[in-house]
């Protein structure tokens, strides 16, 4: 099992917004990053643990935890005209993009703020505090548990 650290921004898709799917589950889609849909494809895999983090907000924070259901798999939206995915290079023979099916399974009893992440010796090394602006991220699991501790669990 591995754990990762997706972010959204809840204008977009919300913590709330899966809990709230049939099943608390949903395809995570969109994501437009080499890097991230590499991850996507080639290593994310069904039971890895994911923390859900909301960006673009005031206060950016890990809100909620989730299950990944369903390994990656080619991403519909890219091949979708009308939809704000959509890339004109990605045919059914030659995807491009991925994504993978995650369920919800519990929000936070305390949400963990960016600001609390940045101030602890243990996440000092996460790709979130180094400013990067990948929506999909490993966490090692000692940062997965230091954070769950930081949320009251």
């Amino acid at each position: 099992m591995a754990f990762w650290l997706f972010k959204s921004e809840p204008g977009c898709f919300s913590f709330q917004d899966l809990m709230q799917r049939p099943g608390k589950t949903e395809h995570w889609d969109g994501v437009r990053n080499f890097q991230a849909r590499n991850f996507l494809r080639d290593q994310i895999a069904v039971g890895d643990r994911v923390l859900f983090y909301h960006s673009s907000i005031p206060v950016p924070a890990v809100v909620g935890l989730c299950t990944v259901v369903t390994a990656g798999y080619p991403d519909h939206t890219a091949q979708d005209p009308t939809g704000e995915h959509f890339d004109p290079k990605a045919t059914p023979e030659a995807p491009i993009w991925y994504m993978v099916d995650v369920r919800g399974d519990q929000a936070l009893p305390r949400e963990v703020p960016l600001s609390l992440i940045k101030d602890h010796p243990v996440l000092q090394k996460m790709p979130l505090v180094n400013r990067s602006r990948l929506s999909i991220q490993p966490v090692t699991a000692d940062e997965y548990q230091t954070i769950l501790a930081l949320a009251g669990l």
